[in-house]
């Protein structure tokens, strides 16, 4: 599927990896409407940060994907929809289950059932690797058993199931990307590397730190986001799970390590008990098959392996190293 004269929506484009994927499909000259969560001050989140040129080519919609009236009202003459909209930090789903239910699962079937009646022609439905749990073999391929060791992971594989059961009932063109663990500028400090990166950068010597053991498969936000157009462009994807990963994975321990070698800093590690998951809740190992995606989408990471985490986080330091980014964020406190 090509998107030239194609009508886009993308959920979630107020979010780090919505206000990236939204900003790409602009610059390759898409009709994109961006659906962003309602709020009184008009915040359009991310997308508040992206250029004039770029804003000025973007229809915003502000909604709340709970909405399954505003979920329809924002399908209206929509061929292709990126569905990114979700609660996904693991820690806050420990405090607020119900609220992942709600956004997660029924904001999906709120999705998929506009889609139906719409009759668009693609729904790029937005999954996770969390869904897999600690690994039981790697790499992981999409075969693997889903494992919902988080409010927040089972509240995704729920979406992902209602996603995929209107592919199977009803014919609407789902296809599910399964992204392993994206970074890079604008992402929350809930995640580790933005955590890292922003006490570093305003001057803290003792790091706080959760789990240092587990590994993880990081990707590069702009690597993500060409998963996302592979995904949306191919015929092959339709009724697939997709996952898109380096097959590369690292300890967080050893990823801290890099970063204060990147940013020249010597370091002292504190281990802070609120960043620690619940012990049956951590996932100890990620780390993606990306065989299918290479077979399927002819989709390769261009930051993959020790050199491209290298290359990617340079790029991520020296965006949250600027002072107008750096203040954004609250390094001096927990974020859930």
């Amino acid at each position: 599927m090509k998107f030239s004269e194609k009508k886009i929506l993308v959920t979630g484009a107020d979010g780090f990896i919505g206000s990236h994927l939204t900003e790409e499909l602009v610059r390759r000259g898409c009709d994109v409407r961006a659906f962003v969560l309602y709020n009184s001050s008009g915040s359009w989140g991310w997308l508040d940060h992206s250029g004039r040129d770029l804003l000025g080519k973007i229809e915003i919609f502000a909604g709340d994907i709970r909405d399954p009236n505003g979920v329809r009202k924002a399908m209206e003459g929509c061929d292709v929809v990126f569905h990114l909209a979700a609660l996904i930090a693991i820690p806050y789903s420990y405090h607020s289950p119900d609220t992942y239910i709600d956004t997660n699962v029924k904001g999906t079937l709120n999705i998929v059932q506009a889609a139906k009646e719409h009759k668009v022609k693609k729904v790029i439905h937005t999954s996770t690797s969390e869904v897999y749990g600690t690994a039981r073999f790697v790499p992981i391929t999409e075969e693997h058993p889903l494992q919902p060791q988080s409010p927040y992971s089972a509240s995704k594989i729920g979406a992902d199931s209602i996603a995929l059961s209107f592919f199977h009932s009803f014919d609407v063109p789902v296809a599910v990307i399964r992204p392993f663990n994206t970074y890079g500028p604008r992402q929350s400090a809930r995640a580790v590397i933005p955590a890292f990166i922003t006490q570093i950068a305003s001057g803290n010597q003792k790091i706080k730190v959760g789990a240092l053991h587990p590994t993880r498969d990081f990707n590069y936000f702009k690597d993500t986001v060409r998963g996302f157009i592979a995904v949306a462009e191919s015929d092959n994807s339709v009724g697939e799970v997709i996952n898109i990963g380096s097959n590369f994975d690292i300890s967080i321990g050893d990823t801290l390590n890099l970063i204060a070698e990147l940013m020249n800093r010597k370091i002292e590690i504190e281990s802070d008990s609120i960043r620690l998951r619940p012990e049956k809740s951590e996932v100890e190992v990620l780390r993606a098959d990306n065989s299918k995606a290479i077979r399927l989408l002819s989709w390769k990471p261009e930051y993959a392996g020790i050199d491209g985490l290298r290359k990617g986080l340079i790029e991520t330091i020296e965006w949250f190293s600027d002072p107008q980014n750096l203040k954004l964020y609250k390094s001096d406190r927990y974020t859930l």
